[in-house]
């Protein structure tokens, strides 16, 4: 009650008592009568926070949950952005409070959910003004959001504190056990995983083909026995693998990849000591995706990196390379700690190429629940490392099978001789044995690979290349199942080549094999290429040739080492696959090679760049593995001085990768008026073989039209005379 200066008086002491009397009196009245009140419990501080981005490490969502004024989440400079927490059950809505900084939203809704995916607007505003605003709302859910549309200034989002006040539900989100929890159980040397609360052994293969196959290929793998499937990646197309997997009683290890992964030779390069923005943008995509799966009953645990710490090796070195892996363990640790946070009902784990790294995971992340290992020839030698190592945490292999490319001896062309079929079948069974043989530790393996692709890796690993079943699915099978018997395929028992070292380009070679078929099925075949070894195309091509056994294949023309495949197929989804090596060399030419070590000049050569200078005399070196290359433009030419004027009647260029379509062969007396002496307008690379008479010093070739998007490169300039 307030008077104003005209009212100021001395009233009366009487007067006075009895409005006081009155007045309790009424408010007595109205308090005795009024329901008892329920005051609204904050429901968000420090509860799993995740947003669309983060603008660095120093403004994580987390800061707007930490009940810390000081501290704050921000955004990328950008919209739309947004902010969520997990209540961690559903809860009833009754008002949530924004604390802004100076980078506010002037369009924003305030948005509650059940599942972090359908969404239902209980605010709406397009005239926010920042500073603290307090907002009561009405509604239900487990996680809420705040979705700014517009932003003032040029900056992005930020908030001190985001604030949601109700209702608790029944449920805190402790984790209780429930459909799909898994546990790791035991104690040292003898542990277990657990789903549910039954002993789970995983008995898995790694997934390959597309998303979109989930749903048809999942049936086939429980038809194998396998309860299993890991993934490398988690985002938002994973949602179809994980319903086709939970729809056939199977669970997936959901891997987050980090660079550099993929271990040797693959991966790109972060700096994870100083990288803070990469550190955080992956830190909230793996909150934002566990989040987003962690109730999905196709989840089995989640993993965090593969064979990163090794592959660093191609990123750095010495004193910086240590500093760089461990930097990056204790990243895996911070995200194993954010995951337990959002999913204390599924268990952490983190992948790498070998065993060396697990001593990084032992001092710098103690959050793993388990550790895991990408391990093939030395799938065998695992114990003895965990032994060795002085481990407390038990593992899993999360990629197996028989030796990989890279742990084959050379064969006699210098490339990795490849396991026959018979030894890929072995080699899961061995794998596999000496894994699950490490009992209380080893808690299973997922092989490699479930996939079907018909390339070079494919054919190396893939238990289904081509949608064809190998001995290999058939030996998973049984591993996981038990199932032995049904229709299996060819057996190739022998397959060797008539010439292996040198085989002319566009010559032949021919194949014999020794082949049958378990059950008497009728035997088709066709032959393939790979070009893997002379220019990394992964890609296996069909070959031509004849017969039905022995097989004559005509060579390609490009010079190197390439790969022969043998398929054998049986009619009935089966195939066996051989593969041997054989090198290309150009064909022999009868006479003399006048250019030999003669003088060539070009009209460009590239200076710089792999393996430069390529200089027009290595043309004319005598050497198949040095070119001359030009510069990336039409015209070119090469041209050779024979030191005389020399009648010859063959000339044979030895192409590189990079050709000449159109070209023109010319003589000279004296290096300035030239004649023509053969023309081509479709020149297709590899060996050309040119019957050419002419007498002349000098001999060009004079290109004007690349065959590639290259210059021209030429590895040998030969000019033949009788």
């Amino acid at each position: 009650m307030r008077f104003t200066a005209r009212e100021r008086g001395r009233p009366h002491r009487a007067a006075v008592l009895v409005l006081i009397v009155a007045v309790l009196a009424g408010w007595l009245v109205s308090v005795a009568a009024a329901p008892a009140a329920h005051a609204a419990t904050l429901l968000s501080q420090g509860k799993p926070a995740t947003a669309s981005t983060s603008e660095g490490a120093s403004t994580p969502a987390s800061a707007a949950v930490d009940g810390d004024a000081g501290t704050r989440w921000s955004s990328a400079f950008a919209d739309p952005q947004w902010l969520q927490v997990d209540l961690g059950t559903t809860s009833t809505i009754s008002q949530v409070v924004l604390n802004w900084e100076s980078a506010y939203a002037t369009g924003y809704q305030i948005q509650v959910s059940d599942n972090a995916q359908s969404w239902q607007t209980v605010y709406s505003t397009t005239t926010g003004t920042g500073g603290v605003q307090t907002i009561p709302v009405s509604g239900s859910g487990r996680y809420v959001r705040l979705n700014g549309t517009a932003r003032v200034g040029g900056y992005g989002y930020s908030l001190w504190e985001f604030q949601v006040s109700g209702t608790p539900g029944t449920d805190s989100g402790g984790g209780t056990a429930g459909p799909g929890v898994t546990k790791v159980t035991g104690s040292q040397g003898n542990w277990q995983l657990t789903v549910d609360g039954a002993p789970y052994q995983v008995k898995g293969l790694t997934w390959g083909p597309p998303v979109a196959e989930a749903a048809t290929r999942m049936p086939d793998l429980h038809a194998m026995g396998v309860n299993t499937v890991r993934t490398w990646g988690t985002d938002g197309t994973t949602k179809p693998l994980l319903d086709a997997a939970a729809a056939n009683g199977i669970k997936v290890i959901n891997g987050f990849w980090l660079q550099p992964g993929g271990g040797p030779g693959s991966g790109g390069c972060v700096n994870y000591v100083t990288d803070a923005n990469y550190r955080a943008t992956m830190l909230s995509q793996i909150q934002q995706w566990v989040t987003a799966y962690r109730d999905h009953p196709g989840v089995l645990m989640w993993s965090v990196g593969n064979e990163s710490i090794l592959g660093m090796q191609n990123c750095f070195s010495g004193t910086e390379l240590e500093q760089q892996r461990v930097a990056y363990t204790k990243f895996v640790e911070q995200a194993a700690q954010a995951i337990h946070v959002i999913d204390p009902n599924h268990p952490v784990t983190s992948t790498d190429a070998w065993t060396g790294a697990w001593p990084y995971y032992k001092a710098y992340a103690p959050d793993l629940d388990l550790y895991a290992v990408n391990a093939y020839r030395n799938a065998c030698g695992v114990k003895q490392d965990w032994i060795a190592g002085g481990y407390t945490k038990p593992y899993i292999v999360t990629e197996s099978g028989p030796p990989g490319e890279w742990e084959m001896p050379n064969d006699a062309n210098g490339v990795p001789g490849q396991p026959t079929d018979v030894q890929n079948r072995d080699g899961y069974t061995a794998a596999w044995n000496c894994i699950v043989g490490h009992t209380g530790v080893a808690l299973g393996a997922t092989l490699f690979n479930y996939g079907t692709e018909n390339d070079f890796g494919g054919v190396w690993f893939n238990l289904d290349p081509g949608n064809e079943k190998r001995l290999s699915y058939y030996a998973v099978r049984k591993l996981y199942s038990g199932q032995t018997g049904g229709n299996t395929p060819p057996v190739i028992s022998s397959m060797t080549l008539s010439r292996t070292s040198d085989v002319p380009a566009g010559g032949t070679f021919t194949i014999n094999a020794n082949t049958a078929d378990p059950d008497g099925d009728q035997i088709t075949y066709d032959v393939r290429f790979s070009s893997k070894y002379v220019d990394n195309n992964s890609a296996i091509t069909p070959a031509k040739f004849t017969g039905t056994g022995p097989f004559t294949v005509t060579a390609p023309q490009s010079l190197g080492v390439w790969k022969v495949y043998l398929y054998a197929h049986d009619g009935h989804g089966n195939v066996g696959i051989e593969t041997r090596s054989f090198r290309v060399v150009p064909p022999p030419v009868a006479g003399t090679d006048v250019a030999l070590h003669a003088t060539a000049t070009a009209s460009s050569y590239q200076a710089t760049g792999d393996g430069a200078p390529f200089t027009p005399s290595l043309a004319t070196d005598g050497n198949n593995a040095t070119r001359w290359a030009s510069d990336w433009s039409d015209p070119q030419w090469l041209q050779v001085d024979l030191g005389r004027s020399v009648a010859f009647n063959h000339v044979q260029l030895v192409w590189e990768a990079a050709y000449g379509k159109a070209y023109d062969l010319q003589v000279s007396d004296d290096g300035t008026n030239w004649r023509t002496v053969y023309s081509t307008t479709t020149g297709d690379g590899g060996v050309d073989d040119l019957g050419v008479t002419a007498t002349g010093r000098y001999v060009r070739m004079s290109g004007t039209q690349r065959g590639t998007g290259w210059g021209y490169a030429m590895y040998e300039f030969g000019v033949y005379a009788p």
